[in-house]
Formats: structure tokens, sequence, C-alpha cells
């Protein structure tokens, strides 16, 4: 990509491509797509407004991409598996969960909410208020029940529902 003798051109495959392994790599992460298609689109509107030059944001693009490699193993290094990580990342979400529960407890929790989650997820949860409460109320008893930080459970309930929305469908 560096020798490419259209840098405009590197810049847009690079752009087109790194698109592409956000939505097919983190299309079951939500909190990882975001935070990814953030930092691309933030690039991206750099270059366009011209405070960087083709050559940096063609390093950064670069960059970005190394910094997917490390995103997908990750979980390895945590002991957990896909479905799992997905937890993790929407309850690591929070700088402050990260400070004081740490990443053993954090991939702890993601555990049992993986387990809990798929017990008692049936086909149309998302539809039914009944079932959107219940499993609500296990989510946050669960975050109780590991001391996450208590200002900031709301939050973590909500994102880990929306993953749960998510990855139920691979669930079923």
């Amino acid at each position: 990509m560096r020798n490419l003798p259209e840098k405009n051109l590197a810049v847009e495959l690079l752009e087109r491509l790194l698109e592409g392994e956000i939505k097919s790599k983190f299309a079951s992460n939500l909190a990882q797509e975001k935070k990814f298609s953030e930092l691309l689109d933030s690039v991206i509107k750099r270059y366009q407004n011209r405070s960087i030059e083709t050559a940096q944001v063609i390093e950064e693009l670069i960059e970005m991409a190394k910094k997917f490699a490390a995103a997908s193993k990750r979980g390895d290094e945590l002991g957990l598996n896909d479905d799992e990580l997905a937890f993790y990342d929407a309850l690591a979400n929070n700088e402050a969960s990260v400070r004081e529960l740490g990443d053993e407890i954090l991939a702890k929790i993601a555990h049992e909410l993986t387990d809990s989650l798929r017990q008692n997820v049936t086909v149309d949860w998302s539809n039914r208020d009944s079932v959107r409460a219940k499993l609500r109320l296990l989510v946050k008893r669960i975050l109780r029940k590991y001391k996450y930080p208590p200002d900031q459970q709301e939050e973590a309930a909500q994102l880990v529902l929306m993953q749960a929305e998510t990855l139920c469908e691979a669930w079923m």
C-alpha cells in the first residue's frame, strides 16, 4: 500500500478493506464494531478535511489494521470465546469498571452472563416485555453480585441486552 503511486487510491482501498473487516469481524460484537467504526471515521474525516497528509492517513490505517488483529486475539488471552468476549467488551466499555474490577472479574461476569442468557433466551424474547424485564433483572443481579460500579449498571445492562439481541440469532 505504501508503495502505490496513486496515494488517494491506496487510501480509498484501505478504507474499504477496513470497513469490510469491521463489518465481518465485529458484526456480533457491538462495542468493538462501534469503537473501530468511529476510529475509522475520525481518520477519514481528518484526511478529507486536509488535516493530515495522504502518507500519514495510510500509516494510521495500517496501524488500525494491526489493532484489529490484536483485538481478535484478546479473547484467547482472556480465556473467552467470541460470545463471552462480546459481553466482556460491553462491560469494559466503561473505564471505571475496568479500573475497579479488572480483567479477571470482568471475564468471570462475561462468562456467567453468556451462560445465563443462553439458558433464558427464548425465540421471541426481544418482543415480549415480560421476558425482556426478566432478562434485565438477571443481568442486573449478576452485575451486583460482582460489585459492578452501581452508577454504570444501567448503561451496562442496556449494552448487555443489546449485545444479547445480536447474539441470540446465532444461539437459536
